[in-house]
């Protein structure tokens, strides 16, 4: 799963945390226009506000410990309708519902993308029912996982 490097998730996720939230994903992606971007979550849910909140207590906690060299724009939300999955427990937790993932590389078919359900998770491996079929992936070789939203 393309996730921040562990320097970065060691700053991030106790801020998160310290104001009562709950970390659900980091992500630094992009190489011209790098962003970091953090998904929280509560148990009420996240509004506008609490992103703010958390985006002004991780950029002092960013700006103290400097994990990241170089510019990048950080970005707070919620994870929204179509929640990104990051872990196994995520993953765990989402079971019996459909997903769309791309792995890093392709399979042996030469396909990257997938839209599935969620039928279970061993370990580090999902079951995904996709197109009538049951298939094993391992969490590393998917590179971003999200659910989709029931219609």
């Amino acid at each position: 799963m393309r996730q921040a490097s562990e320097a970065i998730r060691a700053v991030v996720e106790p801020a998160v945390a310290g104001l009562g939230y709950e970390c659900v994903g980091v992500e630094f992606t992009g190489s011209k226009r790098r962003v970091l971007r953090i998904y929280i979550d509560a148990p009420e849910g996240v509004g506008i506000d609490d992103c703010e909140q958390v985006s002004h207590q991780v950029s002092a906690a960013l700006d103290v410990e400097d994990p990241i060299r170089g510019e990048y724009h950080l970005e707070v939300s919620s994870p929204g309708l179509d929640r990104p999955l990051f872990t196994a427990d995520q993953f765990r937790r989402f079971v019996g519902e459909e997903i769309r993932f791309r792995l890093v590389v392709p399979d042996e078919e030469g396909r990257r993308k997938f839209r599935g359900r969620l039928l279970g998770i061993e370990g580090e491996t999902i079951e995904v029912e996709v197109e009538g079929e049951n298939r094993h992936f391992d969490l590393d070789t998917v590179e971003t996982a999200r659910l989709v939203p029931a219609e």
